[in-house]
């Protein structure tokens, strides 16, 4: 991995394509902040891991096609188009993210979308929506 700010959110951006939770955990700092802005911040591995898995036992050809993307010192922005197959529907999700990256690995990523569209295109039951809330801690 490279350690470049730009290069780290690039290389983690890739990494979801091979859907493996370990993979991407590796990309950050033990006491990273994973924020979906729409529902709760959750901290650290232990509580990543359960998003991750939450999202990926659900979710099949995950891609993130990243836009734009630019860096000041150790902050990211990155415009990106989230796709992916998930409760039945297909998701092609326009978000920024915001990473900062330390020493190498990725501290905080905070993720803005639109909920209602990521719910009407994701075709999501109720059960499948509550469990990726809880992930959250929402």
């Amino acid at each position: 991995m490279s350690a470049e700010p730009i290069d780290v959110v690039c290389q983690f951006c890739a990494a979801w394509s091979r859907a493996d939770a370990d993979e991407l955990l590796a990309f950050m700092t033990p006491d990273a902040i994973f924020h979906n802005v729409p529902i709760d911040p959750v901290v650290g591995h232990d509580a990543i891991r359960s998003a991750l898995e939450a999202f990926l036992g659900m979710a099949k050809n995950v891609e993130f096609e990243i836009r734009n993307i630019a860096a000041s010192g150790s902050v990211v922005f990155a415009e990106r188009v989230d796709r992916f197959d998930l409760g039945g529907g297909h998701v092609d999700l326009p978000c920024n993210g915001v990473f900062e990256v330390a020493d190498g690995k990725i501290a905080a990523w905070r993720d803005y979308f639109d909920m209602a569209m990521f719910s009407q295109q994701s075709a999501l039951s109720d059960e499948q929506y509550k469990r990726l809330r809880d992930a959250h801690g929402a």
